[in-house]
């Protein structure tokens, strides 16, 4: 029986490397994908675990031809797609819409908007081409879909975007047995958090405040058990944060 697959975008640190990390504990065929081949092979290196489980492909999400060849390389390694994690983005500048330039914006709708676009669209082709036809398709869409922290605008809109592109996979793919889910994930602990323990946050009135954080294995756990459901069952959307952390009433 062929192993169940998934190919990780943004694989080379963070949410990415721990998401990957337990797809490949739980048994699945995984590629993990980034912009630097070290920190994927860094991500794939775990005890126990086959080399032949693991395909590494440096790839740049916002290029398409890269996009292409990263979804033939992983349909030639694995024989399938069964799942995307949609993961690979970038923060931003720290700006209102006022002060945002028009470099910083484009520079981060192309990753969060384009290159999201463009691995979905790879993926519901593979998916719907394959026998049988479907999969699953998780979008890290983070809390700032729902609600924006201060001076998030460019970051903001565009995972307002992937709540839009979720919706659609999910209309659209009906006829695919291909699912869509939108992950908005807040405050998993991983080196790009650091800040948030150790200085705080920015809050809406200004003041800055430690927040609490939850590790990140358990958004891991998640995805795992989203991957393991049937294609019968769709989970649209799915938000999960630490306990306590000013999101329901922030500021």
């Amino acid at each position: 029986m062929t192993k169940p697959s998934v190919l990780v975008t943004g694989a080379g640190s963070g949410i990415g490397r721990a998401i990957a990390r337990a797809l490949l504990a739980d048994g699945f065929g995984v590629t993990l994908a980034g912009r630097r081949s070290a920190p994927l092979h860094e991500s794939a290196e775990a005890s126990g675990i086959p080399q032949s489980d693991a395909l590494i492909v440096e790839t740049d999400v916002t290029d398409p031809a890269q996009v292409e060849r990263l979804f033939d390389r992983h349909i030639e390694r694995f024989g399938r797609l069964d799942v995307l994690v949609n993961n690979a983005g970038v923060f931003g500048a720290n700006a209102d819409v006022g002060e945002l330039t028009v470099e910083d914006w484009e520079s981060t709708f192309t990753v969060n908007v384009t290159g999201a676009v463009l691995c979905a669209g790879a993926a519901f082709r593979k998916m719907s081409a394959q026998s049988p036809a479907g999969g699953r398709i998780i979008n890290n869409g983070s809390i700032s879909a729902q609600t924006p922290r201060p001076r998030s605008v460019a970051y903001t809109t565009t995972k307002h975007a992937t709540a839009g592109l979720t919706k659609s996979i999910e209309l659209d793919g009906r006829a695919h047995q291909i699912t869509a889910t939108q992950l908005d994930i807040g405050n998993a602990h991983t080196e790009l958090l650091d800040g948030i323990v150790t200085e705080g946050a920015v809050q809406a009135d200004g003041s800055r405040r430690p927040e609490p954080t939850m590790d990140v294995s358990h958004v891991a756990e998640l995805v795992v058990q989203l991957a393991r459901l049937p294609l019968g069952v769709s989970v649209p959307q799915l938000t999960v944060t630490a306990a306590g952390m000013p999101f329901i009433g922030r500021g």
